[in-house]
């Protein structure tokens, strides 16, 4: 595989974070991902759209290596490239434990730990071996300050996240993504479980972030992926039709079958 240079021309040029090259996935003897080739722009929100079973979700774990655990999945192709490193995140080299620890996860529903608001955000800090509570806890007033949550809960520290409303308990677990202080962050339809005034301030959160990390986000809310993101991608079955500047694909997009599903003809 000719792994791009960090700095190849983009759309705009902009840097990249990674870049995704010829990659194909197997659920078994299924083939879920066919040559998928995509970048992944330097602190830019990159959206995944297409009808469902398209192979969004399942390009998006193939990011964190969250295929790995379960057994028949099997990655082919070419692979995934980070940047500024060249590091395939999908050899067989490399420890899925670490590129978990560089790319981390929000789900579609919140999935606060059995375990108190500050051990949350704690857990991946421990994991690493942290144990000075000063650190913690400096490190973990800045994630929750990161994702908005601080001034709501900085006198709740000890109580469970699960006592937490919907909206606050999935900002924790994106103040628990960014403890670790990754470099991408995968969003995976994290609003579909949200009321409208949670989903605004999830996406507001979302346009704040990227001023500090990489965003790649799964929706099935096309409106959202105008609102929130720069580029977008727009896939079917299992193959990468159409990516572009959000601007381009909504209003021109390139590919008739991505205007029939931007125009609800399809999809």
């Amino acid at each position: 595989m000719q792994i791009p240079t960090r700095y190849e021309a983009g759309v705009e040029g902009n840097v990249l974070k990674a870049n995704v090259s010829d990659l194909d996935f197997y659920y078994g003897a299924f083939h879920a991902l066919k040559r998928v080739s995509m970048p992944i722009h330097d602190r830019k929100v990159t959206a995944l759209i297409g009808p469902s079973g398209c192979g969004k979700s399942t390009l998006l774990r193939c990011f964190n290596r969250m295929h790995d655990l379960y057994p028949g999945n099997r990655y082919a192709g070419g692979g995934i490239v980070l940047y500024p490193d060249n590091t395939n995140l999908l050899a067989p080299g490399v420890d899925p434990i670490e590129v978990r620890m560089r790319i981390s996860m929000v789900f579609q529903k919140p999935n606060p730990f059995p375990k108190s608001i500050y051990e949350n955000v704690a857990y991946s800090l421990r994991v690493r071996g942290m144990r000075n509570k000063s650190e913690l806890d400096d490190r973990v007033e800045s994630a929750l300050k990161g994702a908005a949550l601080w001034n709501e809960v900085s006198n709740r520290l000890k109580e469970l996240g699960a006592n937490l409303s919907g909206g606050q308990q999935q900002r924790l677990c994106i103040a628990r993504a960014l403890a670790s202080d990754p470099e991408i962050i995968l969003f995976d339809e994290p609003t579909s479980a949200l009321d409208p005034i949670a989903t605004a301030s999830i996406e507001e959160l979302i346009i704040e972030l990227k001023e500090k990390v990489t965003i790649l986000i799964v929706t099935h809310n096309m409106q959202q992926a105008a609102r929130i993101s720069d580029y977008t991608a727009y896939m079917y079955l299992g193959e990468m039709i159409e990516f572009g500047v959000t601007d381009q694909i909504f209003i021109k997009p390139q590919k008739k079958a991505t205007e029939d599903y931007i125009t609800g003809r399809f999809g």
